[in-house]
């Protein structure tokens, strides 16, 4: 199975368009060491020729622009895509606003939790992707489920879908409530296992998590790999940035860092590799060249960026 990280960026992406912290200036100014990201999303394929994303970002044309793999084939139709499936992890807009650049009468089928596609259906503006053409489909929890494209057929990729601690969507909290954490671990945020025909080991995915738990802890061990939430280096991080009020924890999202933080958290689990993703523009491992960044890869993990590639 091959797995590529179309986009390693949290919402806003890096630089975040309306972002002038030192970092978002970096990149624009092409620093050494300091790459721009793209919103987060991963395609998973066994044959190099039907693709599945997971999470459709605001980015997908041009992550699509930049993945050969995602474009039409030479001698493929006037109208196609090796797109077969889209899984989504949570309803943030920065993982189903995608969705509405893959309308133009395109077949392919939507993945998600009944919470998410709940979401899809209160909103009728996903509704220019025709269900006769793009079927939603229910990820059970806890079950694995061959993907399947929008007719019918087994694109080799089978996910496991489980909840992980997290939130609801931003756009989703109530405005009345602003003490409210808004907390879920009911499945508004999932984490998934993704394995291929063929594939010598599972791939663990989960872009939004709030805290780690016994039962996450037990999930992963043994993992071959783990693409996992690296929002923010600090949980304060955005409140001493200057650039927000809300904590990572507020957010939905554990730090790196500190004694509660991932790293911390799953320092004595077998994990064969640990890559962060879904990285806030305020953080400072996106500096190469960075203290964070050489404390980050000391702890045996990488920082994800655009088109890496991994084989399983």
């Amino acid at each position: 199975m091959r797995l590529k990280i179309i986009g390693s960026a949290a919402g806003g992406g890096f630089p975040q368009w309306n972002c002038n912290y030192r970092l978002s200036r970096a990149a624009r100014t092409g620093m050494a060491g300091v790459h721009s990201r793209t919103q987060s999303s991963i395609a998973a394929s066994v044959d190099g020729a039907g693709w599945v994303l997971f999470n459709a970002s605001p980015d997908i044309r041009q992550q699509i622009a930049q993945t050969p793999e995602l474009q039409p084939a030479q001698d493929a139709p006037l109208r196609s895509t090796p797109i077969r499936a889209v899984v989504l992890t949570n309803a943030d807009v920065d993982h189903v606003a995608g969705l509405l650049s893959l309308r133009e009468r395109q077949p392919f089928a939507i993945y998600a939790t009944t919470q998410v596609l709940a979401t899809l259906e209160a909103n009728s503006i996903f509704n220019v992707l025709d269900p006769a053409l793009v079927p939603r489909r229910i990820l059970p929890p806890a079950e694995e489920l061959a993907i399947c494209d929008a007719d019918g057929h087994d694109t080799g990729v089978t996910v496991e879908s489980f909840p992980v601690p997290g939130k609801i969507a931003l756009y989703l909290e109530e405005r009345s409530r602003p003490e409210a954490k808004f907390s879920s671990d009911a499945g508004d945020t999932i984490g998934v296992r993704i394995t291929g025909a063929g594939s010598r080991g599972s791939v663990f995915y989960i872009p939004g998590c709030a805290r780690i738990d016994a039962a996450l802890r037990t999930r992963l061990a043994d993992a071959a790999c783990l693409l996992f939430d690296g929002t923010v280096y600090t949980d304060d991080e955005m409140i001493a940035a200057g650039v927000g009020q809300k904590t990572g924890a507020r957010m939905g999202h554990l730090a790196m860092s500190e004694d509660a933080g991932s790293i911390a958290g799953l320092a004595d689990l077998r994990i064969g590799r640990r890559v962060f993703v879904h990285i806030n523009n305020t953080n400072p491992v996106l500096d190469e060249n960075s203290a964070e960044h050489a404390a980050v890869e000391a702890a045996g993990w990488e920082v994800a960026a655009d088109g890496m590639e991994m084989e399983f």
